[in-house]
């Protein structure tokens, strides 16, 4: 009797040891191949471990609730029960078990006659694309790939044929192809019948673009859904910039625990003082002053009032920064976006905040900023009312632990309260939108934060000298 030993399988590159969750097969009990014999747990995913041979499960080697190591054998299965001789094994056995078949040696098979698939005693998937070889100078090894059985069950549902199920592309860990990679992968074939060749493989275009191929060469995990291309469609691969940019945010999302508030801001004061000031300003200084500065001006006395929301977190250590380094998210002429930064912004005045501002901006589009001035940035801007925009959710630029949105300035009718009663009048309002990483920022002190920021702009003084 041959004794097969069940190892528990790599589930992810960063992924060391899973726990015993639930047994599905007791010992003493029968297991046909591909059936689920435990269920694990990791820290990143819940699986279940399936049994590549037939045979009998005599030895369950850890109990329910044990953590088990990558690698390590979990079970033993018999492959010979009864002493019937045992059927041929799949490809996790060694070459010296598998049997020759009883028809023509695989030597002499040729494609034109016999298919490969024919001649050999296992099936061995996409085999069928390479020189026939006789198998034992051809030792089998971990080829076959694994099925659950509730994606069988839809394949053959569906007509999905084995050849055609093992072209298509999974998400799983070890690249195995899970129920929702086979339900879109169903989805994008119906969709796209119409204008598909029938005599080509299946496979839908979007699996071999560009964008994939290059991922994959990489090694880097592809997006668990997977865009079909139709006819016209035009396919832009990433710039270098734009790739770091989806990695920069993506990582954002997955390391903080985002919380965005809102609060609405009456800015008349302030739209007002610019209106009156700025013709004089530009023609004395050559500066055009925009909102920028002046949002730049409130935020840095804000952080300086509330210095807990200008830090960083390094584990568990929070790391309370000492200059104040604010950066402005700026839209590059291609589409892409930079953060420059101006660094310890609550000791510039308003004047050189704006000519900051300005030659960052400027150098900025012309990409001729130099590697330091974006960097060490300690909490960010972005004005998405430039592009008339009310509010955002924006994602914080790590490490920083948050960002402010600016939404589009806008006249509304609004109630203004006097010592003679309430009134209707026209005001300037617009929203701020600050997200804030929950891990460090608790709500009470993010929304003080925003509220601080709202009334020194309400409070704006009218009268002030620039």
């Amino acid at each position: 009797m041959a004794l097969y030993e069940l190892l528990l399988p790599k589930m992810g590159e960063s992924v060391a040891e899973a726990t015993v969750i639930k047994w599905l097969k007791a010992p003493g009990e029968m297991v046909e191949a591909e059936d689920a014999v435990v269920e694990i747990a990791t820290d990143k995913v819940d699986s279940d471990v399936a049994s590549p041979v037939k045979g009998k499960l005599v030895a369950q080697l850890f109990k329910e609730d044990e953590v088990a190591q990558v690698g390590a054998v979990i079970a033993q299965i018999e492959t010979e029960p009864d002493g019937q001789k045992a059927e041929t094994p799949k490809p996790v056995e060694t070459p010296a078990q598998i049997t020759q078949p009883e028809k023509e040696p695989v030597k002499e098979v040729s494609e034109e006659k016999v298919p490969v698939k024919e001649a050999l005693p296992v099936n061995l998937p996409g085999l069928e694309f390479l020189e026939p070889k006789p198998l034992a100078q051809n030792p089998v090894k971990e080829s076959i790939r694994f099925y659950s059985p509730l994606v069988r069950s839809i394949a053959a549902q569906e007509n999905i044929k084995q050849e055609e199920l093992d072209r298509i592309s999974g998400t799983g860990a070890e690249g195995r192809l899970t129920k929702d990679d086979l339900l879109l992968y169903l989805q994008n074939k119906k969709a796209s019948a119409q204008t598909s060749n029938p005599t080509k493989p299946t496979e839908t275009v979007a699996e071999k673009t560009p964008v994939k191929e290059a991922l994959q060469a990489e090694n880097k995990p592809t997006s668990r859904v997977v865009a079909t291309v139709s006819a016209g469609d035009e396919v832009i691969e990433m710039d270098r910039m734009r790739k770091i940019i989806a990695e920069h945010m993506t990582s954002s999302k997955e390391i903080a625990a985002h919380v965005t508030s809102f609060i609405e801001t009456d800015v008349t004061n302030l739209v007002l003082w610019r209106e009156k000031h700025k013709t004089a300003f530009e023609k004395r200084e050559g500066e055009k002053i925009t909102f920028t500065p002046i949002f730049v001006e409130v935020v840095a006395k804000a952080l300086k009032a509330m210095p807990m929301v200008n830090v960083s977190l390094n584990g568990t250590q929070i790391i309370k920064k000492q200059n104040i380094n604010i950066g402005m998210a700026t839209a590059l002429p291609n589409g892409n976006l930079i953060v420059p930064v101006i660094k310890n912004a609550d000791q510039l005045n308003l004047l050189g905040l704006t000519k900051s501002v300005n030659d960052l901006a400027t150098r900025a589009r012309n990409n001729k900023l130099k590697p330091e001035e974006i960097k060490d940035g300690t909490f960010t801007l972005t004005n998405i009312g430039s592009f008339g925009n009310i509010m955002g959710t924006p994602i914080i630029n790590q490490p920083q632990v948050a960002i402010l949105a600016i939404g589009v300035i806008k006249k509304k009718p609004a109630v203004i309260e006097t010592e003679t009663g309430d009134m209707i009048a026209i005001r300037h309002l617009m929203y701020l939108s600050l997200s804030y990483d929950h891990r460090i920022v608790d709500g009470a002190l993010g929304g003080m934060f925003l509220k601080k920021i709202s009334d020194y702009l309400e409070n704006w003084d009218p009268k002030r000298e620039i």
